[in-house]
């Protein structure tokens, strides 16, 4: 009773009774036991069940799906049930549930069921303890749940999660945690390798180039919204090649779960940095006070951006120029002497004099031999005295109008040159900016 008390009075502290009211509607429409909310998976829908003699009974198919990872970015990936990343199973502790898998791939493949307690011959790995599932095949998992926290299901084959292939697994307690929280997020972190002009992520590659939150990259990735008061959840799942220290503004958080299940109390510790590490999964809570648009990002500088590629061949530098009167040997790329990638080898105008020696400086750089720094009286060649080596570096590019959204309303002119690769915000509005919003992100919604 007396714990009943005190989460009634908290939520009546933050929200007010309506607020407290709509909480648990919200909780009665696919939350957990004993009022938890209902997990949003911004982008990703849930998998409905059906009961069938007491046991909760998905239908799962892994299938080729495409991803937009941004507005005309469409990617040839592998998912389940025609997204990717798949549907979010939401279930409860002490829940029997069935899965039937079919397997719409060219391949086989498998269903692992990340970090569930789970009979042998459910776990998904292939000939270990299960068959493979070949291309157009059915395998049926059944099991009961005796954890809760976050969890997730994958491919247990390596290349295939390098495709794409991952869900979040969400069990609720058959107590709700305390303290209380009104909003639980769950956002799954990716990266892949792609090349200019593909469609199909490089599985090979070692280096990645496009960073995701539930299968989109900023800005396109859906800011979370928050009432100002509430108190906040987010379940960071990472399925990739790096490990991701995720960072929030204006707010500390404890982590108060782990791919393991629930902390303890005793362990948590103000934070504002989590390093969510390759298969693993981080729940972190705050109370959000503090009003404002909040970034939360991946803090590798290389994951705040999106479609780097590695320059190929030798660098010209601002100020150098191309080299001429090279022969034919060179401008065919012929190797003579030195190494591929020689300086010797690189651009060069061919026979020339005079100007034409230092036709036009050339850099790897877009924007590095003008800007605002030139000065259109400087002789062929020469470096600026403004000049700063290395200038420029960073990119800003600004999209509000592609990736408009109710969920982005109000946000700053120019938001989206601040945005790219695994970042997004977590809006914390006024309860009457919030209700405002939220109207309007319900009626998008239909």
């Amino acid at each position: 009773m007396a714990g009943g008390r005190r989460s009634f009075l908290e939520r009546a502290a933050l929200l007010g009774l309506g607020g407290w009211l709509s909480g648990r509607k919200a909780a009665a429409q696919g939350g957990g036991p004993g009022g938890s909310p209902a997990v949003h998976t911004p982008h990703l829908p849930k998998l409905p069940f059906r009961m069938e003699g007491g046991v909760k009974t998905f239908d799962l198919v892994a299938e080729p799906v495409k991803r937009e990872f941004l507005p005309g970015k469409v990617i040839d990936v592998w998912g389940y049930n025609g997204g990717m990343p798949g549907p979010t199973i939401e279930v409860n502790e002490g829940d029997r549930v069935r899965i039937r898998f079919r397997n719409g791939l060219p391949e086989a493949t498998t269903v692992h069921w990340h970090g569930l307690e789970v009979p042998i011959g459910m776990d998904g790995v292939p000939a270990i303890s299960q068959p493979l599932v070949e291309p157009g095949g059915t395998f049926t998992y059944e099991f009961t749940l005796h954890q809760h926290g976050t969890f997730f299901y994958h491919s247990h084959m390596a290349m295939q999660q390098m495709l794409g292939m991952i869900g979040m697994f969400v069990i609720h307690p058959r107590a709700a945690y305390q303290p209380a929280v009104q909003k639980d997020f769950g956002l799954i972190l990716q990266g892949w390798g792609i090349l200019p002009n593909n469609t199909v992520p490089n599985t090979l590659s070692m280096e990645f180039n496009w960073l995701t939150m539930n299968g989109k990259a900023g800005p396109a990735i859906a800011p979370l919204l928050v009432k100002q008061g509430e108190r906040v959840r987010i379940r960071f799942v990472n399925l990739g090649m790096d490990h991701h220290p995720m960072h929030m503004h204006g707010h500390q958080f404890v982590v108060t779960g782990t791919e393991g299940g629930r902390v303890p109390e005793t362990q948590w510790h103000p934070m504002n940095t989590v390093l969510v590490g390759v298969s693993q999964a981080r729940n972190v809570e705050f109370d959000a006070v503090h009003a404002g648009d909040w970034m939360l990002h991946c803090h590798l500088p290389h994951h705040m951006m999106n479609q780097m590629v590695s320059m190929v061949g030798p660098i010209a530098h601002a100020g150098h120029g191309m080299a001429a009167g090279r022969g034919m040997p060179e401008g065919m790329g012929t190797v003579r002497s030195d190494q591929a990638l020689s300086p010797e080898l690189g651009p060069s105008l061919g026979r020339g004099t005079g100007i034409t020696t230092n036709e036009k400086m050339v850099s790897n750089a877009v924007g590095q031999a003008s800007g605002p720094h030139a000065s259109h009286g400087d002789a062929p060649g020469a470096v600026p005295a403004e000049r700063v080596p290395g200038f420029p570096q960073d990119m800003w590019m600004t999209m509000d109008d592609a990736v408009a959204s109710p969920e982005t309303e109000g946000l700053a002119p120019g938001w989206t040159g601040a945005m790219m690769g695994m970042m997004t915000t977590v809006r914390v509005l006024p309860p009457d900016r919030y209700a405002a919003i939220m109207s309007r992100v319900r009626a998008a919604k239909g």
